[in-house]
């Protein structure tokens, strides 16, 4: 359904080393560096299909995160639903709600953990079990 994501950033390299380290976790590689038509920043992470960036905002105004937003990437493991969420806060984010962990809803049991990356986007680690495992 989704082709990328782009959240906006204050301080490019901060933001790299701190999705280095947290889409590391994840098997994302090093980023593509692209310097927009304006001379400002993108890096642009693929992995499985799928497109993270990263962008100093071209309008010249600061970045802000969204208020209601949410990230989520897909996790294979409670375990490593935790490792994201650790190193995410051992590199500048901000651990948020509750303790990385088993939920169980209407929707189903999912492992989640939450944080907010140095700019303040949400993220969000999630694994859903399979059923009956």
């Amino acid at each position: 359904m989704f082709n990328h994501i782009m959240v906006g950033s204050n301080d490019i390299e901060r933001s790299k080393r701190f999705y280095d380290a947290v889409l590391g976790t994840l098997g994302a590689g090093e980023p593509h560096r692209n310097q927009a038509g304006t001379g400002h920043t993108r890096l642009f992470y693929r992995h499985d299909g799928s497109t993270f960036c990263i962008s100093e905002p071209i309008d010249g105004e600061p970045a802000t995160f969204a208020n209601g937003g949410t990230i989520g990437f897909k996790c294979h493991s409670p375990e490593q639903v935790k490792l994201f969420h650790d190193t995410a806060v051992t590199h500048g984010g901000t651990s948020i709600q509750d303790p990385p962990g088993l939920r169980v809803g209407a929707m189903g049991d999912m492992y989640l953990a939450y944080v907010r990356d140095p700019d303040g986007n949400k993220l969000c680690a999630i694994h859903r079990p399979k059923p009956g495992a």
